[in-house]
């Protein structure tokens, strides 16, 4: 059993060295997303330092991927893909996509409750969302919104906002948010020659 645990921790590091390569991410701004030192992450990756939870879980966050395809656990053969729900600022966020960078989809979930005091955040990016099911509550900037099912949004995080219940009710919304401001490009129909 030990020399399995040794020969799956041996092959930790270079699966580490390898998704960050295939990523196009560097040392340097892995360390920044994770916390962990450039020398620290290079003998992770070189089979110089052994690999622990403590290091392995914000390495799966910042990559976006399950912590278990860092170790190597096994193949099932299953093809779907589990989405692994964050529970953040009282509501269950669902990531629908993997891949760090770009434009990244989310599916929000409020579960019927009381209703909040709006708590508007900034930060770069820019967002679209749209509602599936429920009244939202849209706080953005010095507007205050109601968003109902079938309704979109799209606005530059850097202005102040905040989503909540509406009414009480539950909410459902998808979102799609891009950290360094890129847009999501929508393509209307043209219009009809005359």
């Amino acid at each position: 059993m030990d020399e399995n645990l040794d020969d799956v921790l041996a092959a930790v590091g270079p699966r580490l060295k390898a998704l960050r390569v295939s990523r196009d991410v560097t040392l340097t701004a892995l360390a920044e997303a994770t916390g962990i030192s450039v020398s620290t992450l290079s003998r992770l990756e070189s089979g110089q330092r052994r690999p622990n939870l403590e290091l392995l879980l914000p390495l799966a966050k910042a990559h976006q991927v399950p912590l278990d395809e860092l170790v190597g656990a096994p193949e099932t053969g299953d093809p779907r893909v589990h989405l692994r729900p964050i529970e953040a600022r009282g509501m269950t966020i669902i990531p629908l996509t993997r891949k760090p960078g770009g434009i990244q989809a989310y599916k929000h979930i409020l579960a019927a409750g009381r209703l909040e005091e709006p708590s508007p955040q900034v930060h770069e990016g820019y967002e679209w969302l749209y509602v599936l099911n429920g009244k939202l509550r849209m706080v953005l900037g010095s507007q205050d919104l109601v968003l109902g099912p079938g309704e979109a949004a799209e606005f530059d995080t850097r202005i102040p906002h905040w989503f909540g219940r509406a009414d009480g009710g539950a909410v459902e919304f998808l979102s799609l948010f891009g950290t360094q401001g890129e847009r999501m490009h929508v393509r209307a129909k043209p219009a009809a020659k005359r």
